[in-house]
Formats: C-alpha cells, structure tokens, sequence
C-alpha cells in the first residue's frame, strides 16, 4: 500500500492522528469509495504503543484509519473498535462522536465505594446493607468473593461498589476484618 505523510514527508511511519495520503486497495460494492482511489485518512489505532503524559501507555490489535474529506470529517457514517481520546485534543471530534459510547480508552462507568454493616441475609448471595450514612440498600456477592468461598454473615462490615445510575443496589467487593473473629 503506498501511503504519504501529510505535513510531515520526512517521517516515515505514521502516528495516532497523523493525517495520511492513502489508496484503496479493496472496496465493497455500492460504496461510494472505488478501489484504486486516493483518499486521505486520519491514522486512529496503531499497533506501536502511544505513550500519554502521565505515563500510560496505550496499544492496539490492529491499525487502522478513518477515512476523511477535505474539512476533516469522516466519510463513514459509523466507527468500529476503540478511539483514543488524542483525536479530540487534534479537533476531530466528529470522529470521537462517531464511536461507540464504551469505546475510549479509560472511560469506564464512575462507581462509589462504601462502608456497610450486613443486617439481613437474603437469598440467592444477596444481603440488606446499612450503609455508613444510615442508607438501606440491596448488594449482592461479586465473583471473586463467591469464588473464594468467603462467608458473609448478618453483623459483618463490608465494602460495597455502588453504581451512580441506581444507588438502591450495589455489589459487596470486600469483608472488613472484624476484630473478635477468628477467621
């Protein structure tokens, strides 16, 4: 595939929101793309890691472009796969529109975690939780606590992950270590 560096012709290879000169190499019937056509695109995925600022390092499966028009925005009208948030901070954010809603990288769903006493036991691994702020809210065994065989009992303190949409249920992710128990 020949492939050209926009702005910067001495490089050669390509990174996260470089925008390339490339060719179609396949295309699918009816599409308004051809093969052998020369389109430009927006690198959005590569497999050599991106190294962010903080520290963290991000790297993809595969490469991939998106490919654009002349102002920047998409010809496709639908993305696939994971987006990096650089290409909002690079002003294509019709691109970051475009993509799936958990697809960036990082943004996962914000979760509380709270104190609570157990003061029912009900079925099934779910158990009433007085939380710290005197909430009464339903939580039930996550996996690795059933996995690991830990017993929760009517009087233990626990930790619980609340999720922001539905502070009514939760999921115990720790038993606290009572002081008079011996296990």
């Amino acid at each position: 595939m020949c492939i050209r560096i926009l702005g910067a012709s001495n490089r050669r290879y390509a990174q996260i929101g470089d925008v390339i000169v490339a060719v179609i190499k396949e295309a699918v019937p009816n599409m308004p793309l051809e093969k052998s056509e020369v389109v430009r695109a927006v690198i959005v995925r590569t497999c050599k890691e991106l190294k962010r600022n903080s520290g963290m390092i991000i790297r993809y499966d595969d490469n991939a472009a998106v490919v654009i028009d002349q102002e920047g925005n998409p010809k496709g009208t639908r993305i696939f796969g994971a987006i990096p948030r650089e290409l909002r901070q690079l002003n294509f954010t019709k691109i970051v529109s475009l993509a799936p809603e958990g697809a960036l990288p990082g943004m996962k769903e914000q979760k509380w975690i709270h104190e609570g006493l157990i003061t029912e036991s009900l079925p099934n691994g779910m158990f009433r939780i007085r939380l710290d702020n005197e909430d009464l809210i339903l939580g039930y065994v996550s996996g690795k606590i059933r996995r690991s065989f830990i017993r929760i009992l009517p009087g233990d303190k626990v930790k619980i992950e609340v999720s922001r949409y539905d502070s009514t249920r939760g999921r115990i992710i720790y038993r606290l270590r009572n002081k008079d128990s011996t296990d």
